[in-house]
């Protein structure tokens, strides 16, 4: 099966979350990632995420790692640099998740690496970039999504701020950094010239805040938390409880609030003044809403979302996670997908959801650590069993324990 980046080969300097979730979407749409993974701390500190991790396995490493090759490689030894230049000799990029002054640290810069491979792309995806004054800290998904007015945006008025529950600014970090990546590559192949692709969680939450941000920075707007995570500007379009548990309904357009409006027995609504259009519904948001909830609070969420479907009201049923794996369209979508694994057996995930043409369907399981280093410095390098035993006692590969 021909997938759209087979012909990518990207040196991986990636660990845990951020970078991982980046790169599994070139891989599963065939680019050969190689891991290279640091034998003085154990490789990708994902591998031993808890709950369910033992001897350098874990579900948590298998989440952001399928299809991928892994080698592991000593940058602060000098045979294991030099092996490590080598590589760069012959791959489309160097992709990092680290500090965002550590690149240069390590050396792994596009000004670094020109000397070797002119079209070397060198992506770093950091908390904070590498300028700015934060510069040099380190960044996680649940500060960021503190730091760039996340929190304050999330949860009930009269509740405390509150992250995300999942890792958002993370995974949004990942794909940003992909997308920076495979267009850098673009324009190195065109150009005969790499670059650096200096991309960071910081600069993707700030991004985020969108419309939010325009309407503050132009009208003096300032966001705050809503009623059952209301939109900050639609009405209505939020969380409504019903009988027995939750759905979310969102009139988005005004051909919506008539069909919702005739769905709740109370046509008469869409004629009223202070419902009449999308502007007077915001006016009088907290009154449409009450009166809203107290008719959805009559039945259960399954006897309306059969009549509100039928009607082309967009809603939905507030699932747990394991509903929402359960669905008839994850399934029909094809957004499981299975694994082989020697320790956990059959590992079924989340596919991609980047679609290039035909997705694949056959996925191969994360990689143990340095399962491929022999294999792919004999295909890339071109390194015979000797040369490799050479390496081995040079502490290219790390020093071995006696």
């Amino acid at each position: 099966m021909n997938l759209p980046l087979q012909d990518l080969k990207i040196l991986s300097l990636e660990q845990y979350g951020a970078g991982p979730f980046g790169s599994v979407h070139l891989a599963d749409l065939g680019a050969e990632i190689i891991k290279i993974e640091d034998p003085r701390f154990g490789g990708d500190v994902g591998r031993h995420t808890p709950p369910y991790a033992e001897d350098g396995d874990s579900l948590f490493f298998e989440a952001f790692n399928r299809n991928k090759r892994s080698m592991v490689l000593d940058l602060g030894n000098p045979r294991g640099r030099a092996v490590f230049e080598r590589l760069v000799k012959v791959s489309d990029a160097v992709y990092s998740n680290l500090r965002g002054d550590v690149p240069a640290k390590m050396r792994i810069r596009y000004e670094d690496l020109k000397h070797l491979n002119p079209k070397i792309v060198c992506c770093s995806l950091s908390g904070y970039g590498m300028t700015g004054p934060r510069s040099k800290q380190p960044g996680y998904d649940y500060m960021l999504q503190g730091l760039a007015g996340w929190m304050a945006v999330t949860g009930e008025p009269d509740g405390p701020p509150t992250k995300s529950g999942l890792s958002m600014v993370d995974y949004s970090g990942g794909i940003v950094a992909a997308l920076s990546m495979v267009s850098a590559i673009h324009a190195a192949r065109r150009d005969g010239v790499g670059m650096d692709c200096d991309v960071s969680l910081y600069d993707t939450a700030i991004g985020m805040l969108t419309y939010l941000a325009t309407w503050h920075l132009n009208e003096g707007f300032e966001p705050q938390r809503t009623h059952h995570s209301a939109h900050p500007s639609l009405v209505p379009f939020q969380n409504f409880p019903t009988a027995d548990s939750w759905v979310v309904i969102g009139c988005a357009k005004q051909k919506f609030w008539e069909r919702f409006v005739g769905v709740l027995g109370s046509p008469e609504w869409a004629r009223e003044e202070r419902f009449a259009t999308p502007a007077s519904r915001y006016k009088h948001s907290a009154e449409c809403v009450k009166l809203i909830e107290a008719e959805l609070a009559r039945r259960t969420t399954a006897e309306w979302l059969p009549l509100l479907e039928e009607a082309g009201v967009p809603c939905a049923p507030i699932n747990t996670i394991p509903q929402a794996l359960r669905e008839e369209h994850t399934l029909a979508r094809g957004l499981i997908v299975e694994t082989e694994h020697p320790r956990f057996g059959t590992v079924r995930q989340v596919a991609s959801p980047v679609r290039a043409g035909t997705p694949r369907t056959e996925h191969v399981r994360a990689p143990r650590m340095g399962e491929h280093t022999e294999t792919l410095l004999a295909e890339l390098l071109g390194t015979g069993t000797d040369e490799f035993a050479e390496l081995t006692r040079a502490g290219a590969f790390g020093v071995e324990e006696h």
